[in-house]
C-alpha cells in the first residue's frame, strides 16, 4: 500500500512539460479566449523570448506583491532595453477577482512601464505547458538564445536574488 501511495504521489508531481534549466521551452502562445497582449488584445508567443536577457514574471493577481524585493532590485539595476527585457504574465484564472477588474489594473501597469511586456493568461496556458505552478508567483530568467538559466516558484530569498542578478549580468 505505501509503494502505491508513493507511485500515485510521484505521477502526479511529475510533470513531463516543467521547464528545465539550460533548455528552451516548448513554443507557445496566448490568444483569443485565452488571453494575449495587455497593449493591443494580440497574440503573445514564446518565440518573442529571444536576442534579449528576459525575465518573466508569471504571477496569480493575489500574489503580486510576493517577489517585490527582486522587481525593486531590477529596477535599481537600470539594465539597457537594448540587451534586457521584462515579461509580466498574469494567471487570471489563479484568482477570485473578477477579470475586468485585473484588467483594468493591468491596463494601467503597461501605461505605466511601457518596456515591459503584460499578457493575460485568462486559462492556465502556460500552468499546462510549461508545468507552472498555479495560485504563486513564478521567476523565470532566459538566456539570449531563449534558455531557461533561472526558475524560482514562489518568494524569492536573498540568496536567489543575488543569484539572478549576477547571472542577468553574465548573460547580457
Amino acid at each position: 500500500m505505501k509503494l502505491r501511495t508513493i507511485l500515485l504521489a510521484s505521477l502526479i508531481t511529475l510533470n513531463l512539460n516543467a521547464l528545465t534549466i539550460g533548455e528552451i521551452p516548448q513554443q507557445v502562445s496566448i490568444a483569443n479566449e485565452n488571453g494575449g497582449l495587455v497593449k493591443d488584445g494580440g497574440v503573445w508567443s514564446s518565440e518573442t523570448i529571444k536576442d534579449k536577457v528576459m525575465v518573466m514574471f508569471y504571477v496569480d493577481p493575489d500574489e503580486k506583491d510576493l517577489n517585490n524585493k527582486f522587481s525593486a532590485a531590477l529596477k535599481e539595476k537600470k539594465y539597457n532595453r537594448e540587451n534586457y527585457a521584462s515579461l509580466a504574465v498574469i494567471n487570471l484564472a489563479a484568482s477570485w477577482k473578477p477579470n475586468f477588474a485585473i484588467e483594468s489594473a493591468l491596463k494601467s501597469k503597461q501605461e505605466e512601464f511601457p518596456d515591459t511586456v503584460y499578457v493575460k493568461d485568462k486559462n492556465r496556458v502556460l500552468v499546462e505547458a510549461w508545468g507552472l505552478r498555479d495560485d504563486s508567483s513564478d521567476v523565470i530568467i532566459f538566456d539570449k538564445a531563449g534558455k531557461v538559466i533561472f526558475q524560482k516558484d514562489g518568494q524569492m530569498l536573498e540568496a536567489e536574488i543575488i543569484q539572478a542578478l549576477e547571472l542577468i549580468e553574465a548573460n547580457i
